[in-house]
């Protein structure tokens, strides 16, 4: 039986390859940068992702259904994530006063304190993984086989 080929010339298993490997490399990368956020900061790189959204949001706020699609999470995903960052004060909970079933996360002064000092870690860890990559297929699997 020959393999169908996609619009590249790949085969489909050769796709479904590249696929798991960008998933490896994604889990790997997390990792990595989790490990050096956690180890300084005390948060890992989810809990960074989320203030980064915060952050970058009009008025620092974010509806939790919006920050779950910037997440790539669930809507409940991101309410469970958020539970922690509400008790150590770096992200309130709001509600929309014209529509209850609404809730919004914001970034407290707190969290904004953490994020400019995580800011650095992160950018020399993704430097650091950028640069092992660089943007080469080959290069994103050698790295996710070192990890």
């Amino acid at each position: 039986m020959s393999e169908r080929k996609n619009r590249q010339g790949a085969s489909e298993a050769g796709a479904v390859d590249v696929c798991v490997r960008l998933a490896r490399a994604f889990a790997d990368i997390t990792r990595y940068v989790d490990a050096r956020l956690s180890n300084i900061h005390g948060i890992g790189f989810s809990d960074f992702m989320m203030l980064y959204h915060l952050e970058r949001a009009p008025g620092q706020r974010l509806r939790r259904m919006d920050l779950a699609e910037q997440m790539g999470l669930s809507a409940s995903a991101v309410t469970r994530a958020l539970l922690p960052l509400e008790k150590i004060g770096m992200v309130a909970r709001e509600s929309d006063p014209r529509d209850a079933r609404v809730g919004f996360a914001t970034l407290t002064k707190a969290g904004a304190r953490v994020l400019a000092e995580a800011r650095a870690t992160a950018q020399v860890a993704c430097e650091d993984v950028l640069g092992q990559v660089r943007m080469d297929w080959d290069a994103l699997g050698r790295f996710s086989a070192q990890r």
